[in-house]
């Protein structure tokens, strides 16, 4: 568990929880800061490869692809899924910290509430629960 996003101001900061809080300001120093997050992972074991941003993941899971391929594992290629938009910080991290939760993310991604919309959404079901 030392990976955690955070989603503060309408984006998703990745902290390293290993890292010491600075003296100053008590706040730890962001490892990557992005409005949208991609996730790469193995669509058969649910393995998580990659995270981050949406170009970058996109063009890591094309050379992996590619290589992969040259290499004669075509179904290993075949099995690397890109995910991207904005999804819940408790998904992400699960998937950060739970062997194989992509798998199940990606059964879910369909039902899942906008990631950055979460406190609105839940106010808005309750409302509508009323």
């Amino acid at each position: 568990m030392d990976l955690q996003y955070q989603l503060k101001a309408g984006s998703y900061y990745l902290y390293d929880m290993r890292d010491t809080p600075s003296a100053v300001t008590g706040e730890r120093r962001f490892k990557l800061k992005t409005d949208l997050l991609a996730i790469a992972f193995d669509a058969y074991t649910g393995e998580l490869h990659q995270h981050g941003t949406p170009a970058r993941i996109q063009s890591w899971a094309m050379t992996k692809r590619r290589r992969l391929r040259a290499a004669g594992l075509w179904q290993e290629a075949e099995d690397i899924v890109v995910i991207s938009g904005p999804f819940p910080v408790e998904e992400i991290n699960k998937c950060l910290w739970v062997k194989g939760y992509c798998r199940r993310l990606l059964q879910r991604l369909s039902t899942l509430p906008h990631g950055k919309l979460q406190g609105w959404s839940k106010a808005y079901q309750q409302r509508q629960a009323a």
